[in-house]
């Protein structure tokens, strides 16, 4: 079963996977990010993800990502782990674009599974492989059939943790009986990459989450995350029934990102809610369900 002692200092327990916030004309607004990272970390992260799948990685140049690092690295390097989203479909793309993050100072790698290309399980491995040896900083691995259109092997799991510097798993898989397995056989953090699955997951052994929800409740999850890790499941359980009106607001109408800017500048977090196409802004029945989810919870924002 994963530690909770060094793979805690690793990761961190209650990580975002921040959006990436732009400007009105669509440009990168690394001021805005710099200001969200701080405030997420002031009301209890200890670890950030910066530019995965909600920081909108793949409409962004590798520039603009270097350019997230720096910022969110300058607002709360320090303060929290600063995990950069450096995977990509492109084997040779990432192990450049991680070595760069090396040397700007970030604490760890998030490496999604390769998508669109449909690579063996073989080639799974050794595209993490590849980019976990590239630099000596501690990687986490991102399961997530939904979007890489496959999975990582439970098995190729097994063999990625001998790796001595593939330290995490985000779990977005939905699979209890692989996870199990895998938090009974490796040292693996494993971290729920599904924010509804956070409890069951951690009552199993995960560590922690890396959350889209967070960006809006940020506290709740903290309490959630550190309920569990103490062992005080009947407030876990009574702060995931809370939980769960937030998190279908921001995870089921829109694509979560859209959703978390959306309510990030109800919140007056963010100065806009301006994504990247392909994605858009929300639409008017759209924001009417997410509006009637968070006020379910408690969380009222005027039409």
């Amino acid at each position: 079963m994963a530690s909770t002692d060094s793979p805690t200092r690793t990761f961190g327990t209650l990580l975002t996977a921040m959006v990436t916030p732009f400007t009105t004309d669509g440009e990168v607004d690394y001021d805005a990010a710099g200001n969200l990272a701080a405030k997420l970390v002031d009301d209890g992260c200890d670890g950030l993800v910066v530019t995965g799948t909600t920081g909108e990685t793949s409409t962004l140049t590798d520039e603009e990502n270097l350019g997230m690092f720096k910022a969110v690295l300058e607002a709360v390097g320090g303060r929290a782990k600063v995990i950069a989203g450096t995977g990509t479909n492109d084997t040779r793309h990432s192990v450049n674009l991680s070595r760069r993050a090396a040397e700007l100072g970030v604490d760890g790698l998030l490496l999604v599974t390769p998508y669109y290309n449909k690579p063996s399980q073989e080639g799974v491995q050794a595209h993490f492989e590849a980019i976990a040896s590239a630099t000596d900083l501690p990687v986490m691995l991102y399961d997530i059939p939904g979007r890489s259109a496959i999975p990582i092997a439970t098995e190729t799991i097994f063999r990625l943790a001998e790796h001595p510097n593939i330290k995490g798993l985000k779990d977005a898989k939905a699979d209890f009986g692989g996870l199990t397995r895998v938090l009974a056989a490796t040292d693996l953090a494993v971290y729920s990459g599904d924010d509804g699955l956070t409890l069951p997951w951690m009552a199993a052994g995960a560590l922690g989450v890396v959350s889209v929800t967070a960006h809006v409740a940020t506290e709740q999850f903290r309490s959630l995350v550190d309920s569990a890790l103490a062992g005080d499941f009947a407030a876990a359980r009574r702060i995931h029934f809370e939980l769960d009106p937030v998190i279908r607001g921001v995870m089921t109408r829109v694509q979560g990102a859209v959703a978390a800017k959306q309510i990030l500048k109800w919140q007056g977090v963010l100065p806009n809610s301006v994504v990247r196409l392909p994605l858009v802004e929300p639409g008017d029945a759209e924001l009417t369900l997410i509006r009637n989810d968070l006020g379910e919870a408690g969380m009222d924002f005027a039409a």
